[in-house]
């Protein structure tokens, strides 16, 4: 009886180690085959913006300045810039595009200065000097040949983004027409947060 009793309480014990250990490895299992034999990645995001998979590093050139004379060459490094490419009359979106930009900026308080603001537009866009009294810091570039390797480089640069460029000159985000600056803001505070860089 002793013999019968000490066999069935290991063999409870096994089976109780047994099923421990497969409530420990069974999820793992599952989630090593779903990833690795299905492609399946976890959907939760928190960047509002679209990911640029793999980044793009963007040339070093001397822009065209709408005003005259030229950028320095390294003027898409050192600091995080948000790009707006126009072509053509800048209109409502457009006119809204800079407005938005230039709030986040402002909205950045004291990192503001670790950003800057472009546009890259066709020298009958807009009228200059009421686009600088109303963006004064915005770096306002003609798109002219000199900045078309920088344009041929920027994914569907006639559809109403806004580029977002890291310190290094690398393209690695942009937001669609229908981006909230909302977003954007809180994008660019994680970014200069976790950013030892710009």
């Amino acid at each position: 009886m002793n013999v019968e009793t000490d066999r069935a309480g290991r063999s409870r014990q096994r089976r109780l180690l047994i099923g421990v250990a497969l409530m420990f490895f069974a999820p793992l299992g599952v989630s090593f085959l779903l990833y690795y034999g299905h492609g399946w990645h976890p959907g939760g995001h928190v960047n509002k913006g679209e990911l640029v998979q793999p980044v793009r590093p963007l040339p070093a050139a001397a822009l065209p300045l709408a005003g005259g004379g030229d950028t320095d060459a390294q003027v898409l490094r050192r600091k995080w810039t948000m790009l707006y490419v126009q072509r053509g009359p800048c209109d409502e979106n457009c006119l809204r595009h800079l407005y938005d930009t230039r709030q986040v900026r402002t909205a950045l308080d004291r990192e503001m200065n670790r950003v800057q603001r472009m546009l890259i537009a066709d020298a009958d866009c807009c009228d200059m000097h009421q686009l600088r009294e109303l963006h004064p810091d915005l770096i306002i570039v003609r798109a002219t040949p000199p900045a078309e390797p920088l344009l041929a480089l920027l994914p569907a640069v006639n559809t109403d983004r806004i580029y977002l460029i890291d310190p290094l000159g690398n393209l690695m985000m942009y937001y669609e027409a229908d981006s909230k600056p909302k977003g954007m803001l809180q994008d660019m505070k994680r970014l200069l947060q976790l950013s030892q860089i710009g």
